[in-house]
């Protein structure tokens, strides 16, 4: 289970962000995850709250919230994007000469402080 080292990251990287900004308190956390990030978001929310409040200082009452994107593939054979979950061989034209565009990335989309 790697999502508590990932936990322990975006908290360090959002209590830097906090002191920056004299110390705020951090209400909440808006995190994008791609369905094949390999992060599983039920555990991460597991380690979230335990992780908050044990190892921050300005997260200690920070809700997680956490938007999924699609994973989306590019094909260079007929110029198409198509659902990456499709499998690697483009549903539109046959071609396996293909490409994850979106979909892999674990990043922090908003922070809302008080």
């Amino acid at each position: 289970m790697h999502e508590l080292g990932i936990a322990f990251h975006i908290i360090s990287e959002v209590d830097k962000i906090a002191e920056e900004n004299n110390g705020v308190e951090v209400k909440s956390v808006t995190l994008e995850i791609g369905e094949v990030s390999t992060v599983v978001p039920k555990y991460l929310e597991d380690v979230w709250y335990w992780a908050c409040e044990h190892k921050s200082t300005h997260l200690k009452n920070c809700k997680l919230n956490i938007v999924v994107t699609k994973a989306i593939s590019f094909c260079n054979s007929c110029q198409k994007t198509y659902s990456t979950l499709e499998g690697k061989k483009c549903p539109n034209c046959g071609s396996e000469d293909t490409f994850l565009v979106e979909g892999n990335q674990t990043k922090i989309k908003s922070i809302e402080v008080v």
